[in-house]
């Protein structure tokens, strides 16, 4: 008899029927082709006794539908003279949306170029179709700029890093005395970005600014609304006040550094941050409030919409598109941007109702920085609880929307940030299984119980750890 079919994630449409197909190779042996009656985002698997066909409406298509049929033949069972029987089966398939994504920070802690090509491939086993790439913060600067080297000589470097969790108004800190750092050469990225499209996936890169910005500033401090004072790169957690100034020379430092990052990266989407940044320099730096003066602002947080705009203008010259965190929405941005609603499915619908494009990415469902289990027992995380269940719970579409509104979400990404992550195995024991029940929502499987789920997951796991990735047991 065969294995019990486990597909993760869950195809639209599975029917089993009678009957098995022998073969030697099921691999080599089906028939693959791209064909004009599907649509762009439909693939079909057809299982007889007769053979194997895999149809799809396009390239992408035909990537899921292997990805599909691969897990389908762990259900195979051995035959006579070295052959398997591969169950009969009928799969209709296709996504409920077009953004699918996993964003990974970088620069809280670097990764190695290696564990990131195996976090494309869990992506891709997954069927989903974007990597955003948190590459710079108060922390690391993690991309290499030829025309402003210290930006990785200097700001992808700090001498230490805090000791255990951060506490809301905490200032004294214990540190670790380890040197932290790394960055990705021009040639890494652009292997990490093949690698990636050979899979069907489109890396975005995310320059976090106008805050956010401290690594910057450490390396070249004429960035800052302080020129005079010398910051070395955080070593602490939170949301560092000092912001980029808001001088026509930091604007082309900006503008220039852009460019480069947009010859790296071939994409659609390039993501400015834009969350988090206090303006609390901008009010008292004289540079700042001339120039607020100058726009005829009524407040300095508004400097934060021009900025991104004067910079945001190198990315439609270049005919790609921005994409920001929701707190964009507050800052008059382009209308045109992409918005990433994190602080909940409220900003979301905001957005939406705006006009925005929205991905949906409520930290309460889909941040797997986030703690799993009883924090006495599991590795140290930034608080909140977001277990399995919760992420298999989660529904992409906020609620409120019309018809027209719900269309403009046009998907959702979940989040590792890592503060508390220092490595490879921390990142993987956070990420999965998360990444396999928000994968589910994210193709809009159908929505069953969380057992059934559960059932297909397991065996699920050998495929992931295959893969080289380590993840948490289940419970």
């Amino acid at each position: 008899m065969s294995e019990p079919i486990a597909i993760v994630p869950a195809p639209r449409e599975l029917v089993t029927e009678d009957g098995q197909w022998i073969t030697s190779d099921p691999a080599a042996d089906a028939v693959r082709t791209v064909v004009e009656n599907l649509g762009e985002t439909e693939y079909r698997i057809d299982v007889t006794p007769g053979g194997a066909r895999l149809s799809a409406g396009s390239e992408d298509a035909l990537r899921h539908a292997e990805q599909t049929y691969r897990q389908l033949l762990d259900s195979a069972v051995p035959a006579e003279d070295g052959a398997v029987a591969v169950p009969a089966v009928r799969i209709a398939d296709a996504p409920a949306f077009a953004w699918r994504g996993m964003m990974l920070d970088v620069a809280r802690h670097f990764m190695p170029k290696d564990f990131v090509l195996r976090i494309i491939d869990a992506i891709a086993l997954h069927r989903m179709n974007v990597l955003h790439l948190h590459l710079t913060d108060d922390q690391g600067w993690r991309v290499q700029i030829d025309a402003y080297p210290k930006l990785t000589e200097v700001g992808a470097w700090r001498p230490e890093t805090m000791v255990g969790k951060m506490s809301h108004g905490q200032t004294e800190f214990s540190y670790d005395g380890t040197r932290h750092g790394g960055f990705y050469t021009k040639d890494d990225l652009r292997e990490i970005v093949a690698y990636a499209a050979e899979r069907g996936i489109t890396v975005v890169p995310e320059i976090d600014l106008p805050g956010h910005m401290q690594a910057a500033i450490a390396a070249y401090p004429e960035l800052g609304n302080n020129p005079d004072t010398q910051l070395g790169v955080r070593q602490i957690w939170g949301i560092s006040d000092d912001v980029l100034n808001v001088n026509d020379e930091t604007v082309e430092f900006v503008r220039t550094v852009l460019r480069e990052v947009l010859e790296i990266f071939p994409g659609p989407y390039i993501h400015l941050g834009g969350d988090e940044c206090p303006d609390v320099q901008w009010r008292t730096a004289e540079a700042a409030q001339a120039r607020q003066a100058e726009l005829g602002l009524t407040d300095a947080g508004q400097l934060q919409g021009w900025f991104t705009a004067q910079v945001a203008a190198v990315l439609t010259e270049d005919g790609r598109r921005l994409v920001g965190w929701d707190e964009m929405v507050e800052t008059d941005c382009p209308k045109d941007a992409v918005i990433m609603a994190w602080r909940g499915p409220d900003r979301g619908e905001v957005a939406a109702k705006a006009g925005h494009d929205v991905v949906m990415a409520p930290n309460q469902s889909v941040y797997f920085d986030y703690y799993q289990g009883n924090p006495e027992t599991e590795p140290l995380a930034i608080g909140h609880f977001t277990p399995l269940e919760k992420v298999y719970d989660f529904e992409v579409i906020p609620p409120g929307l019309t018809a027209e509104e719900q269309a403009r979400i046009v998907g959702t990404q979940c989040q590792v940030w890592t503060e508390y992550m220092e490595g490879p195995d921390q990142v993987g024991y956070m990420l999965l299984p998360r990444l396999s029940a928000f994968a589910e929502r994210a193709w809009g499987s159908p929505k069953t119980s969380y057992d059934d789920f559960l059932t297909r997951l397991r065996p699920h796991l050998s495929r992931i750890g295959s893969l080289g990735l380590n993840y948490r047991p289940l419970d």
